[in-house]
């Protein structure tokens, strides 16, 4: 499991990372998608260090976080606790097994938390389908996660420009499976190098669309995702490298 290599040791590391620094602008957009509704109680899925969480008790909202990271939710508590912040509770628990039955009025899951990570479909589907169960009918559900429209877009441009080249600006992406094999060096908190090797899924918005209605979620929308910039008006392009997802149980 590269995803649980990557976080044992990561949350200091992970709190200076750019794609972390959005937290504001991203809450603002889910309060306003739950009409500022203080008594939501509200499920964060593959919370980290609890940025989402935390913001969004800061602001008045009951939040439950979880995360399969150890390193992560401890980080996440000393923030809390620096903080006062006392209507947030995080919790280790794997999101393909969760145990919540519509007690939640919205589930968010940001910046690939667990979903689409996972090794295979039928994995990354049971967090969505966990995702359901834990919300009460009328719940919402507010996730990003990779846009197969991009590196689909930009390996058929490379193919028609140049009949030589094949998926020429991302080499480990697979066509067929839509996964994407990145292998890199990390540097954890303790300043030690380690190899990963990722396995990552990326959907087309028929997917998404197909796989939440199959779960019996409606008005499914799907919008552009730019960091710290949630915005309805923003369409979904194939230049957006994520997409935000909205839809409702």
């Amino acid at each position: 499991m590269w995803y649980k290599k990557l976080f044992s040791n990561y949350a200091n590391t992970y709190e200076s990372e750019q794609y972390t620094r959005g937290t504001i602008g991203e809450t603002d957009f889910i309060e306003e998608e739950i009409n500022f509704n203080k008594t939501s109680k509200i499920l964060d899925i593959g919370c980290g260090t609890g940025r989402h969480s935390i913001e969004l008790a800061r602001r008045g909202y009951e939040v439950t976080g979880i995360d399969l990271s150890e390193n992560m939710l401890k980080k996440a508590a000393e923030k809390a606790n620096n903080e006062n912040i006392e209507i947030v509770k995080f919790v280790q628990a794997d999101a393909r097994i969760l145990d919540f039955k519509q007690e939640f009025d919205l589930a968010i899951m940001i910046c690939e938390g667990s979903f689409p990570l996972m090794e295979t479909d039928a994995m990354n589907f049971q967090i969505l389908q966990n995702a359901y169960e834990a919300l009460q009918p009328g719940g919402k559900f507010i996730f990003t996660t990779y846009n197969g429209l991009f590196p689909l877009f930009y390996s058929i441009e490379d193919f028609l420009n140049d009949r030589s080249l094949v998926a020429a600006k991302n080499k480990n992406f697979d066509l067929m499976t839509f996964r994407d094999y990145p292998a890199g060096e990390m540097t954890d908190d303790d300043g030690n190098k380690v190899m990963l090797e990722c396995n990552e899924r990326y959907y087309v918005p028929s997917e998404i669309k197909w796989l939440l209605e199959t779960l019996n979620f409606r008005k499914t929308e799907l919008f552009g995702c730019k960091l710290g910039n949630f915005s309805r008006s923003d369409q979904l392009t194939t230049e957006d490298y994520e997409m935000l997802v909205v839809t409702e149980k």
